[in-house]
């Protein structure tokens, strides 16, 4: 008797993003082409070159992280704490109403690129400045990557694998592939999984600015900073915020009467072997990720409707990311292809970013809507696809890719079907 493969489906989402926190106002933020870009309050950025980063606004950590806790944690956890609460209730699996059976094959995997480094940031600050009595006596455990996910785990009583993906900008993309294959394998029926990066901090953005890759043409008007595919674009903004979701076996999704957002049906990744920070010119790498990506599940060029893009907003990126499309997709069906870059509204959350435009394409996929790019202002004569530029626009996806590239010459990228 044959067996039927096990099928991957979305089940919950949850958001904490500058555009909007909730699923909700990410929707309507995203759908709007809101920015979310402002200036910088975290810290005292007046001193500085770059003056603006993808804030989330008015968020309550202490709604999620007691206060006498909150001097030992990283901003990551109520950042994903609150994300990963919307997505278990959206999918109908909060902890308390799970057997210890079902929460044994209940894993938590998470992508972040930078995890604790903001917080590990302040620990030396204080150490340097003689503050000893300040510092957190969890300075090694939080600071260590891995534990962010056994955060998540005790929070809800999860038992299952708790795993950190930490593989630059691709993370939280990978993080929901390593999902998918456990839970295609057999080995579990359901993931807490996404991402989540905290990582505006004096000393990150610093480190940026010596690259001489984030934007400082755009402190007077923040909403403008983030500009992928535009002619003048000159680097990207830095942001924050969580994107979590439930990835759960088909069946078991369906035995149960859970709403199934989507099915993640293919990934592919590749790394160029080339830079610790450039990438190709010729784009093969990171269009063979999204062949790759194509060949799992089953479909051609032909077949996508919708493409959710890196889109950084440096020279550099834009330019060869246009290519690989070009490369992936064919000449003559990339530029039929619409396209959009969610960093035009948020920044680049770094190891997040992935699970961003996950969350953005399931917002395109639910309303039949695709988001903008904006501040597409001048179009770039390298950049010459269809980025939906300005304002949105209405259009029924069946099958949509995501796609991401990191430092490291890293390359990945996913297929959605939509499933409604």
């Amino acid at each position: 008797m044959r067996t039927m493969k096990r099928r991957c489906v979305i089940t919950g989402m949850g958001v904490v993003s500058p555009n909007g926190t909730g699923k909700q106002a990410f929707a309507e933020g995203t759908l709007a082409g809101s920015s979310g870009v402002r200036r910088i309050t975290r810290f005292d950025a007046s001193a500085i070159e770059v003056q603006i980063a993808g804030e989330v606004p008015d968020f309550d950590e202490l709604a999620w992280v007691e206060k006498k806790e909150r001097k030992h944690v990283s901003r990551i956890l109520p950042l994903a704490f609150c994300a990963a609460t919307e997505a278990l209730k959206s999918a109908g699996l909060e902890s308390p109403s799970l057997s210890l059976e079902e929460r044994r094959r209940f894993g938590v995997i998470i992508g972040t690129g930078g995890g604790s480094q903001e917080f590990t940031e302040e620990q030396y600050r204080l150490y340097f400045q003689g503050q000893v009595s300040k510092m957190s006596l969890f300075c090694i455990p939080t600071g260590v990557m891995g534990s962010i996910s056994s955060e998540l785990n005790v929070r809800f009583n999860l038992r299952g694998p708790s795993h950190v993906i930490t593989t630059g900008c691709t993370s939280s993309t990978d993080a929901m592939a390593y999902s998918m294959r456990q839970i295609e394998s057999g080995r579990l029926d359901a993931v807490l999984t996404g991402g989540a990066d905290a990582p505006i901090s004096l000393g990150t953005v610093r480190g940026f600015i010596l690259m001489r890759i984030l934007t400082e043409r755009w402190n007077h008007a923040p909403e403008k900073g983030s500009r992928p595919f535009s002619a003048d674009r000159d680097g990207f903004v830095l942001a924050e915020g969580a994107w979590m979701f439930v990835l759960e076996e088909h069946e078991h999704a369906r035995a149960r009467g859970a709403n199934i957002l989507a099915e993640v049906c293919g990934y592919g990744s590749t790394c160029e072997a080339y830079h610790r920070v450039r990438l190709m010119e010729c784009g093969e790498e990171p269009a063979r990720a999204i062949g790759l990506a194509l060949k799992q599940a089953g479909i051609s060029p032909a077949n996508v409707d919708y493409v959710n893009l890196h889109g950084t907003s440096t020279q550099l990126n834009d330019r060869i990311e246009t290519r690989a499309l070009k490369l992936a997709l064919g000449e003559d069906r990339a530029p039929q292809v619409p396209m959009s870059a969610l960093k035009s509204q948020i920044g680049h959350p770094q190891g997040a970013c992935g699970a961003a435009g996950v969350a953005a394409t399931l917002v395109a996929m639910q309303h039949g809507q695709l988001p903008p790019t904006i501040n597409l202002e001048t179009p770039s004569p390298e950049c010459d696809l269809d980025y939906v530029p300005a304002a949105g626009r209405m259009r029924t996806i069946e099958h949509a890719v995501c796609n991401c590239i990191a430092f490291g010459s890293k390359n990945s990228a996913l297929v959605l079907r939509n499933v409604a």
